[in-house]
């Protein structure tokens, strides 16, 4: 079944939003000494880009 066009924008507009976070998440990951707190900051970063992935996965 093929996505409509508000469909595709809204996939898009997520995956932007899930970018954004990724890279948030990363980056006060890099910041903070506190080894807890860094794993915390990673595993949201990777649910963020598993989230970015599965959104990709309907656009294939």
């Amino acid at each position: 079944m093929a996505l409509t066009s508000k469909e595709l924008s809204f996939i898009e507009d997520m995956m932007g939003l899930e970018q954004v976070m990724v890279a948030k998440y990363k980056a006060a990951e890099a910041q903070t000494q506190d080894a807890v707190l860094r794993e915390k900051m990673k595993n949201a970063a990777d649910r963020h880009q598993q989230h970015f992935d599965k959104l990709m996965g309907h656009l294939n």
